[in-house]
């Protein structure tokens, strides 16, 4: 457990950097990356179900998942702010439920997912209200203006639990097909799928906030 604790920080921390690098550059090398993630969710999401229509459904809505990635990226964002802060803020749910759940214990969130935790679910929510605030007060982002309102709280929360769900989503798969972990490729942290589960569900839901809410942050 000890060791795969050690792996998951390690990977974590050479990882992201080279993730950020590629998300901040975009074009070509963007457009590699989301690719190649999308080829492997597709291996994963097909070696984690084994309902059929279910399965046919799941490819559909990575396809819709994986493009809203681009729009948002390269149509909607600002530079890429609005991007980053979405992707920030799935890292931080995670990070957040994982440490609190650690730290907290406490009754379980639910049986599909038995390592989540109510206190877990809390603290998803306040590293992301958190750090997202003062990520802003710190003008990390290039945003023109924001204001941190009720709205932009609000928004927050909406991410953070859609992100939560779409973690508890690929968790019953797993279940369903007795498999731990989605697959091997990121060390201590499984598969790709069981790190970018909440990912693949938010960044669409914020696709749906751009043209709905028409929430640009501008």
């Amino acid at each position: 457990m000890k060791n795969e604790f050690l792996k998951r920080i390690l990977s974590s921390f050479l990882l992201l950097p080279i993730i950020f690098y590629i998300i901040i550059q975009g074009s070509i090398i963007f457009n590699l990356l989301l690719g190649i993630c999308f080829i492997i969710s597709v291996y994963e999401w097909n070696k984690i179900c084994n309902i059929k229509s279910f399965k046919f459904f799941g490819f559909i809505f990575l396809i819709i998942s994986f493009f809203s990635v681009y729009l948002i990226r390269f149509k909607y964002s600002q530079d890429f702010d609005f991007f980053l802060l979405i992707f920030i803020i799935c890292i931080l749910t995670d990070v957040g439920g994982y440490f609190f759940g650690k730290l907290f214990k406490g009754p379980k969130l639910t049986k599909i997912s038995p390592n989540k935790t109510i206190s877990g679910m809390f603290g998803s929510f306040f590293l992301s209200i958190l750090i997202s605030i003062l990520l802003i007060r710190l003008n990390f982002f290039n945003f023109d203006s924001i204001q941190i309102n009720f709205s932009f709280i609000f928004y927050i929360l909406c991410i953070s639990g859609v992100s939560q769900l779409g973690d508890i989503f690929i968790s019953y798969f797993k279940r369903m097909s007795n498999l731990k972990d989605t697959g091997k490729i990121i060390p201590g942290h499984g598969g790709l799928l069981d790190r970018i589960d909440g990912m693949i569900f938010a960044f669409p839901f914020s696709l749906l906030f751009l043209n709905i809410l028409h929430i640009t942050f501008k």
